[in-house]
């Protein structure tokens, strides 16, 4: 049976990443494994409607910076992940971060960008005492993309698992990341600026992969 997924994202106000750019090719990712429900509601966070087991995953692609999820949908995320949900952010979806709270669950804050730019990315070898995640990276190859280069403020309590790195300005950044939660399974993946990076084929296995493992298919 495939997984129930909430996937909120902006359109209207959405100042440079619009949810209906990607959606379709998104879901067409994700398809048969996941059925797709998208929405700019983010009332449809809180306890009441975003609960197991009728949901299994939500999926971030945010694009509201300063506008921070109310107390109760906040929460409604936090005890659906800490219950045994899975959290997949695609780039811009890390401006959940306007919730401190969600700041932590993501596990990194988003602090800037350089230019738009050819990157390379790799994936990153895991380090002794890191959460084990490595079933949604085994096998998968690394890629090259134009995107822009997120940088980020890692949370040092997180226990995060750092899954790929991409090279600038002479040194590797972070590009994504794993982390258990509670009983549940986050998953933070930075390429996403426009459709073309989602038509990356094997950007789209990373995608596909991070999903299964944060719905815990993995």
């Amino acid at each position: 049976m495939a997984v129930r997924t909430l996937l909120l994202g902006d359109n209207e106000r959405a100042p440079y990443h619009p949810l209906h750019a990607v959606q379709e090719t998104l879901e067409g990712i994700l398809a048969p494994e996941f059925t797709v429900e998208a929405s700019e509601d983010r009332g449809r966070l809180t306890a009441d409607r975003l609960k197991q087991p009728d949901y299994g995953l939500c999926i971030s692609y945010t694009d509201s910076w300063d506008t921070a999820p109310e107390p109760g949908e906040a929460a409604g995320l936090l005890q659906f992940v800490a219950g045994g949900g899975g959290l997949l952010v695609l780039h811009s979806g890390i401006s959940l971060q306007a919730s401190p709270e969600l700041a932590q669950l993501i596990g990194g804050k988003f602090t800037g960008h350089p230019p738009y730019t050819a990157l390379e990315f790799q994936p990153a070898e895991a380090e002794a005492g890191q959460p084990n995640a490595g079933q949604l990276s085994a096998g998968l190859p690394g890629f090259r993309m134009d995107e822009e280069p997120y940088r980020f403020e890692l949370d040092l309590l997180a226990e995060l698992q750092v899954l790929l790195t991409y090279r600038h300005e002479d040194r590797d950044w972070p590009a994504a990341w794993a982390r258990r939660y509670g009983l549940g399974r986050v998953v933070f993946l930075m390429p996403g600026h426009h459709l073309p990076s989602f038509r990356n084929e094997i950007y789209q296995q990373w995608i596909l992969r991070g999903a299964c493992w944060a719905a815990g298919l993995l």
